[in-house]
């Protein structure tokens, strides 16, 4: 669905957003359900990162991924046997993009039409006064929200720029599955794909500056990096990135590792570094908006950047790089931007989620975080092994943290590091958004194997030594 009706028609829109990603889409509904007109700006493939090259298709290829562990794992119950391993690399591609294609139109195309109010049109915007260019043409509103997203980053390592590296786009669209991999980056993107692809049989090196997930508890970084290591992942953690180049059996990289340089050799290189907003060639210096040292946009807590009538949502800005995240903060834009400043952007309860098997999901305050924030920090970290639901599932792999305030009891933080535990992070967003103390979530009521009693024992954990409880008894 394109414009039918000139673009020069000054005033016609109420709001103007730019990207049809998740954030553009949560701006222009949230614009139309408010009675406004707004005009929905895409360049490139509709429904931007998470449909077409992130979320939707890392995910299902994650899951094929447990499919394979999950047989080779049936051994862990006495009396069983199982094993499994990919068949045939082009099918799996090929019902992964059917998967893609097929939620993109129902979940973007298709909903166009439901929309009389957004006006869909396809170019490339460049702020101007009163609104953006698409070529010559002006399309005019009296406030604009900015959703262009964001890109794989690629480090500045000598020789990089020799090498047809791979990127979480393209690992996803490779035609034929390698023998061996590289993975440089050990954040949210690099663990994930790292243990996808060594699961689908590659053999795959793992190299990062720091740790594992340095988001993360250092106990649950360490307990996945022996996960990973006990999946055949050869880790490399706290190196420094010296040089790669191509060779005969397709890349070397040389990494420092404690003063030593080595050199790891691989058929295939995927850089994992993070994210790089999508910022060029907007006209954002030109109009006065400021960026930080990211090149990201800067926003305030009501999604306005700094320039007036301009706001911005997502993964271009300097906000929380989680897709729920970009769609919330693009609803606040909107609705700011039509009825002034009034929603503040809120994340202290924000939950997250890696998906590595086991799962790693968090919320609030880690414990360092606690400490930097002035609070007298107590902590609880349960083993999984003392999770009933984990004992008779023969999977203890993985671990519950508490951090709590020393004072008050309240609770400040959850990670969880288990298999499904995402599912489980939700009950602690909710115990600290409504301030829980550490006592309150171990009186809960809690349903018995589940993991999600595991947040019932860690929490009961400050208090006493679960060892000496009975099953039921907590």
């Amino acid at each position: 669905m394109s414009d039918s009706t000139s673009p020069n028609d000054a005033k016609r829109y109420d709001l103007i957003v730019v990207g049809a990603g998740s954030a553009g889409f949560s701006a222009a509904i949230t614009a139309a359900e408010n009675g406004a007109r707004a005009a929905l700006i895409g360049h490139g493939t509709i429904g931007g990162t998470c449909v077409n090259v992130g979320c939707v298709p890392s995910k299902t290829m994650i899951r094929a991924a447990e499919a394979i562990y999950t047989a080779r794992a049936a051994k862990r119950f006495d009396g069983l046997a199982g094993e499994a391993c990919v068949a045939d690399w082009g099918r799996l591609i090929a019902a992964k993009d059917d998967l893609v294609r097929e939620l993109r139109q129902k979940k973007y195309v298709d909903l166009l039409s439901s929309y009389d109010a957004i006006a869909y049109i396809e170019g490339k915007a460049r702020l101007a006064d009163g609104g953006v260019f698409i070529d010559d043409a002006l399309i005019a509103a009296p406030k604009i929200v900015l959703a262009t997203g964001a890109r794989p980053k690629v480090p500045p390592i000598p020789g990089l720029e020799n090498i047809r590296f791979l990127t979480s786009t393209t690992l996803l669209a490779l035609e034929t599955l390698p023998k061996s991999l590289i993975v440089i980056g050990g954040g949210f993107i690099g663990a994930e794909l790292a243990q996808m692809m060594a699961r689908m049989g590659v053999a795959v090196t793992l190299v990062c500056r720091s740790r594992l997930l340095p988001q993360t508890e250092p106990e649950v970084s360490d307990a996945l990096a022996e996960v990973f290591r006990a999946d055949g992942v050869r880790l490399l953690c706290g190196v420094a990135y010296d040089a790669c180049r191509k060779d005969d059996t397709g890349v070397t990289v040389c990494v420092k590792e404690s003063g030593d340089l080595v050199e790891l050799k691989a058929e295939k290189l995927l850089i994992a570094t993070g994210r790089a907003p999508n910022t060029e060639r907007l006209g954002l210096e030109e109009a006065g908006v400021t960026l930080d040292k990211r090149g990201a946009i800067v926003v305030n807590d009501h999604m306005r950047t700094s320039k007036e009538g301009v706001y911005a949502a997502g993964d271009v800005t300097d906000k929380d790089q989680f897709v729920y995240m970009a769609a919330y903060g693009a609803k606040l834009a909107a609705k700011n931007a039509l009825n002034g400043d009034r929603l503040a952007y809120d994340n202290r309860t924000m939950p997250w989620v890696v998906f590595t098997d086991p799962q790693v999901s968090g919320v609030g305050l880690s414990e360092a975080a606690a400490k930097a924030a002035g609070h007298d920090v107590k902590i609880s970290v349960l083993p999984l092994g003392q999770v009933p639901r984990a004992l008779a599932a023969r999977d203890t792999r993985g671990l519950i943290k508490l951090v709590a305030d020393a004072k008050t009891d309240r609770l400040l933080g959850a990670q969880i590091l288990a298999p499904e535990g995402a599912d489980s992070i939700q009950t602690a967003a909710l115990a600290l958004k409504y301030n829980m103390t550490a006592a309150e979530l171990g009186e809960t009521i809690f349903p018995y194997l589940t993991t999600v009693e595991g947040l019932k024992l860690a929490a009961q954990g400050f208090g006493m030594d679960i060892t000496k409880l009975s099953c039921c008894a907590g």
